[in-house]
């Protein structure tokens, strides 16, 4: 379990949450950096009894990111490496990135982004604000002011996205994985309704002026009602009342996620711009490192860390 002090459960919400990063423990056992109050997760490497760490997925935040630097140069010699994909909206500089992940650190994936100080109209793709206006007729959007009550109609819709996408690993989140998340602090759920069914459901994250889209999931009916239009127009107008500044609809599925991809083209539409996340590793013990690489036949590999290279095929 997550040992969080009172302090740290009040002032965080959403990614930076202690729950959140407990909700991921199937994964890895959440470990708090002090002094920029993130989350990581310690992993065992299989078959060589040591431990390297990971950012929660899918993005690494930090409370303190000036902190950040320290927290890795104290982090003690039980780790191998730490690997983790930034929060666009960190507040770093490159400089400060490559200081604290020597090793690696590149742009890894571009992220779009909602300025909600510009009118929608001005930026929303025209093909989705006319679908959003035809779903929105058939389709009721509201806001789960509990989402615990709704945590069942979520688990059905994501298993229809499971089964629909072939969704392993990490992103596949299991039902008590969402029984925590439905518990996190900064979680908004909006949901999608038709002929008395929940089609359609979206979750996101807030912390401080950002909004995260975390997660989407529809019914077969949902798709045909195109209940998505609905919902990210609906999502738009109502972060907007509750003051938050931006929304990360994220980028397109897997890797470096091509801009021609569906889901791409989907949330660019709803965007203003755009943001890179960028991927970032540190070698926290060199020697052992190395061995691991050595025995997997690994060096040369761009793969980060290069002895689990192949570990999501």
């Amino acid at each position: 379990m997550v040992n969080a002090g009172s302090t740290v459960e009040s002032q965080a919400t959403g990614y930076l949450h202690p729950r959140y990063a407990e909700s991921l423990s199937e994964f890895g056992k959440p470990r708090r950096l002090p002094e920029s109050e993130a989350w990581i997760l310690e992993r065992q490497i299989p078959g060589a009894g040591c431990l390297d760490a990971m950012g929660c997925y899918p993005l690494f935040a930090c409370q303190n990111w000036g902190e950040l630097k320290q927290d890795l140069q104290e982090i003690g010699s039980d780790l191998v490496s730490f690997a983790a994909v930034l929060t666009p909206f960190g507040d770093y500089s490159e400089e400060s990135l490559r200081e604290c992940f020597p090793d690696v650190c590149i742009p890894f994936k571009t992220h779009y982004v909602v300025d909600l100080s510009v009118s929608p109209d001005s930026f929303v793709h025209p093909h989705h604000l006319r679908n959003a206006r035809k779903a929105r007729v058939a389709v009721k959007v509201e806001h789960c002011e509990n989402p615990s009550d709704w945590l069942g109609d979520w688990v059905r819709l994501y298993d229809t996205l499971i089964e629909r996408h072939e969704i392993a690993g990490i992103s596949r989140f299991s039902p008590a994985s969402f029984e925590k998340q439905f518990s996190v602090p900064g979680l908004t759920v909006l949901r999608a309704v038709l002929e008395n069914q929940t089609v359609g459901m979206l979750l996101w994250f807030t912390h401080d002026e950002v909004g995260y889209y975390h997660l989407g999931a529809y019914s077969d009916l949902g798709y045909n009602a195109r209940a998505s239009f609905a919902l990210f127009a609906f999502a738009l107008e109502f972060f907007a009342s509750r003051g938050v500044r931006w929304l990360n609809l994220g980028g397109g599925a897997g890797g470096s996620g091509p801009a021609s991809s569906g889901l791409a083209r989907f949330k660019q539409g709803w965007s203003s711009g755009s943001r890179p996340a960028c991927f970032c590793g540190r070698i926290l013990d060199r020697k052992r490192y190395d061995e691991l690489t050595k025995a997997k036949s690994a060096a040369g590999t761009k793969y980060f860390p290069a002895y689990r290279q192949g570990e999501f095929r």
